[in-house]
């Protein structure tokens, strides 16, 4: 028997404007997909459960990717975490629960790795989840993806459906956030050293000890996972069908990890920039290492394709372009 491709699925992106929806929409249209449905805040708001009820009905997705939410870094989780708590929690809910009122058998939610506790084994397992405290300076953004991927979990247990959550390690690419307060390191990174650069410093602050270890990966690494796993899905594979019934969480990552004072390094070589670098110890450092467990994924032969030297010079052309 022939297998599926997705070309003639009606696929819905939500959170299109954000770095990870546009990673996935360009994957999607290198995969031949036509009915890719999509629709800016203005058109609607995603907090409104009736105002995307109506769009759902209307455009009749068969497929939906969830990559919308509210995110950012250290700082901004510590500053605004009722904004984090509820808008993701409220656009997860109104996704999961409209994916199953109107029968939409292919949904796939996506997280991130601060869902896993503070000082968890390494490199962290999928069933370490809710084994100890969180992380304090992003635990109302992991709550809120806690909350998602449990609620998929449930709909799988209840109702016989088939929803999986992704968690990725951090993300960095194209359309990344390059606010310094709210960003996360690798872009600000990024643009201290390119600013640095052009206004002629001598010196770039990097926040925190720099001795962290942290796994990072490329977007569009996540979006041809996301891809990879759809066309499994939708051909029902047996393994993931067994995978998604004993562990509807599924970790992405790229499986090398550095400290955040060799990213430094790394990013002041390939932007030409030649900056000493000074640690600034006042801010925290979050967790002390993050490594994700990627064996499930490997398993069902999926591994990271985009090396970090060409991943990052990817989004420091991007950013000279765009900026």
């Amino acid at each position: 028997m022939k297998s599926k491709t997705l070309k003639n699925f009606r696929i819905y992106v939500a959170g299109h404007n954000g770095m990870v929806g546009r990673a996935v929409i360009r994957y999607l249209k290198k995969e031949g997909v036509k009915n890719i449905i999509f629709a800016d805040r203005k058109k609607i708001n995603l907090l409104n459960s009736k105002d995307l009820e109506k769009f759902i009905k209307l455009s009749k997705p068969n497929i939906i990717i969830n990559c919308a939410g509210k995110v950012g870094g250290i700082l901004a989780n510590a500053s605004y975490p009722v904004e984090f708590i509820n808008e993701n929690i409220f656009i997860q809910l109104n996704l999961i629960n409209l994916a199953y009122r109107f029968k939409i058998k292919h949904f796939i939610n996506l997280g991130s790795s601060c869902i896993y506790p503070k000082n968890s084994k390494q490199p962290i397992r999928e069933q370490y989840l809710l084994s100890n405290e969180l992380e304090k300076t992003n635990e109302a953004y992991a709550l809120a993806k806690i909350v998602g991927l449990k609620v998929c979990e449930f709909y799988n247990l209840q109702y016989k459906t088939d929803f999986f959550t992704l968690m990725p390690c951090n993300l960095y690419g194209p359309y990344d956030n390059f606010h310094l307060k709210n960003s996360h390191f690798i872009p600000a990174l990024i643009k201290k050293f390119i600013e640095a650069k052009r206004k002629k410093k001598n010196v770039v602050e990097i926040w925190g000890s720099g001795l962290p270890r942290r796994e990072v990966m490329h977007v569009d690494d996540l979006a041809n996972a996301i891809g990879f796993l759809l066309k499994l899905k939708i051909n029902n594979d047996k393994k993931l069908k067994k995978i998604i019934k004993t562990n509807s969480l599924i970790n992405v990552g790229s499986g090398q990890e550095y400290q955040i004072k060799r990213f430094a390094e790394i990013i002041n070589k390939l932007t030409f920039s030649n900056k000493k670098l000074k640690f600034n110890k006042k801010f925290p450092d979050g967790t002390k290492r993050k490594i994700l467990d990627i064996s499930i994924l490997k398993k069902i032969g999926w591994k990271s394709k985009i090396n970090l030297y060409d991943g990052l010079r990817n989004t420091i052309n991007w950013y000279k372009i765009n900026y």
